[in-house]
């Protein structure tokens, strides 16, 4: 790509089921000019997350799809080339929503100072950013965990699941993790410090679920949903909370899939609530407080799997919703100068 174009990747057709390279477009436009109040960014690193499939999709959602022929959206951590904004000048780091390209033009209000001396820029879209406000947000005011329970969480290794386990160790809790393989289980209880982890393709959940939570589950910190989510109600306890953040199970589903049995939440009296990050976005200092501070303290860690390439992101996209990524997925659109 030369300096006078802007690489980006636009939605080009609503995936049928699982989304496929075609359903894509790689183009070059112009390096667009900021307006008045605007700056103009370039991107170094392109979060892709789970909820994205459902902006692809034009069923009725919390957000709206993307359009046909529109970049696709995703959170950026880019540098500021040109500025028409008074708080922000050439040079500056910023935590933004300029989506699948090179270069972004963004109002000033939308974006997030960063500072490279505090933590890794690309934190900003993992473990201090919207992952991170996630698990710690719905684990916290949702899922409510008390000293000596037992807390399940679905996408183990995950960008969100790996901050719920470590959380709930650092309040107490047992952790208990489900994920796709083995090398994802011996990562949460060997570095992460969960106290056991299933593998959800090679053991029958519901007798492993048992083995691992003894005690029954009190939270079921759900990414999945499904049949993972089925095993869990069967094992819950008494006034147990379930925060449901993901339904990574069914992203690619046509029709919504037979859903389990809920009888148990009746019986249990059990509270299931959905959670969206947006909703604490007036809480983000109390978040970065906590997490810088365990982060420096070492009571937290966090593994990113880093694609290197904007013309990557469309198959890295759709290796994540097949689970092969391992950690907060990044593409790496450009050059980090704080590295």
């Amino acid at each position: 790509m030369t300096s006078s174009t802007n690489q980006q990747i636009l939605l080009k057709t609503r995936p049928v089921e699982e989304p496929k390279e075609s359903d894509f477009a790689l183009v070059e436009t112009p390096i667009p000019e900021p307006g008045e109040g605007e700056v103009l960014n370039r991107t170094i690193y392109l979060s892709l997350d789970p909820y994205m499939r459902g902006r692809m999709s034009d069923r009725e959602s919390y957000a709206a799809p993307v359009e046909l022929g529109s970049v696709m959206v995703g959170g950026t951590v880019s540098q500021v080339l040109k500025s028409n904004h008074p708080q922000f000048s050439a040079g500056d780091f910023v935590l933004g929503y300029d989506g699948w390209q090179a270069y972004g033009v963004s109002k000033g209000e939308t974006l997030r100072k960063l500072d490279p001396n505090q933590a890794p820029i690309s934190y900003a879209l993992s473990v201090t950013g919207m992952p991170g406000m996630t698990a710690y947000f719905a684990l916290l005011n949702v899922g409510q965990p008390k000293a000596g329970e037992t807390v399940v969480v679905s996408a183990a290794s995950g960008a969100v699941g790996s901050i719920v386990g470590q959380i709930a160790k650092i309040k107490g809790c047992r952790a208990v993790g489900v994920a796709g393989s083995d090398a994802k289980c011996d990562y949460a209880v060997k570095e992460l410090g969960f106290d056991a982890c299933i593998n959800r393709k090679t053991q029958e959940l519901s007798f492993a679920l048992k083995d691992a939570c003894p005690n029954g589950i009190d939270v079921y910190f759900d990414n999945t949903a499904g049949p993972i989510l089925e095993a869990v109600l069967q094992q819950i306890n008494l006034g147990a909370r379930i925060p449901l953040v993901g339904l990574i199970s069914q992203y690619n589903a046509e029709n919504p899939p037979p859903g389990p049995n809920l009888m148990p939440l009746l019986i249990k009296r059990a509270l299931i609530k959905g959670f969206l990050v947006v909703d604490y976005q007036n809480r983000q200092a109390e978040f970065l407080n906590d997490v810088s501070q365990w982060l420096r303290e070492g009571k937290l860690k966090y593994k990113e799997d880093i694609v290197e390439g904007l013309e990557n992101a469309s198959d890295a996209f759709i290796g994540l919703l097949q689970g092969k990524n391992f950690g907060k997925l990044i593409v790496k659109v450009s050059d980090d100068p704080t590295q």
